[in-house]
């Protein structure tokens, strides 16, 4: 099952995963521009919890804290959840899955949720996003980053040279888009990144209705 395959390959790449991306937020202004803009967004509409969902090692959960926001990670990875709990001493992480999300309806200001989706199947994603749009109160702050293209790949050796035995889904934005405003969200803005790459990313940002 993918999930299993998804927590299992994280769990075998966690550290060296943590050591690639450690420092990688200093060389992306347009990421950090990309935190800034939701973090000012979350905090001008009064603050509260926000779930940061397929945290990974924690990097971008502690980077919005720096921002003043009240972020929590969640990952599916045991061994990611323990190695972000060390990078981040202090700061709330836990083990869970975005396709069944143990949050309370309405309980977090923002979601973020950064190259998490990528994992998922076609199938599965409407039910993410059901979650994501369940979880949020009204008006909440949404920011979703992933791959843009039209295929799967099958990753069989990931960070550090280590084993890994996962799909990365790239997908077109206007199709990532379709799912949010199906699950009841209103798109505000779109961001492509690094177009003339191999494979470039897009960040949307949404808003709850």
């Amino acid at each position: 099952m993918w999930l299993t395959d998804t927590r299992d390959s994280y769990d075998t790449v966690a550290e060296s995963y943590a050591d690639m991306l450690r420092d990688a937020m200093a060389s992306r202004p347009y990421l950090r521009a990309a935190l800034a803009l939701f973090a000012e967004k979350v905090l001008a509409d009064g603050g509260g919890p926000v779930a940061d969902v397929g945290c990974g090692p924690g990097h971008i959960t502690a980077h919005l804290r720096d921002l003043g926001v009240d972020a929590f990670g969640i990952d599916l990875s045991p061994g990611m959840v323990r190695t972000a709990q060390r990078e981040h001493p202090g700061v709330r992480f836990e083990v869970g899955s975005m396709t069944d999300l143990d949050l309370a309806d309405g309980s977090v200001a923002g979601l973020i949720s950064w190259w998490s989706l990528i994992h998922v199947p076609d199938d599965e994603v409407p039910i993410v996003m059901k979650h994501f749009h369940r979880v949020l109160r009204a008006g909440g702050a949404l920011q979703i980053g992933f791959h843009v293209g039209d295929e799967t790949r099958h990753k069989t050796q990931g960070y550090g040279g280590h084993p890994m035995r996962i799909d990365v889904h790239h997908r077109p934005p206007e199709k990532v888009a379709d799912w949010l405003r199906n699950a009841g969200f209103q798109i505000e803005a779109q961001l492509l990144l690094d177009p003339d790459k191999p494979t470039p990313g897009a960040i949307l940002f949404a808003r709850r209705h």
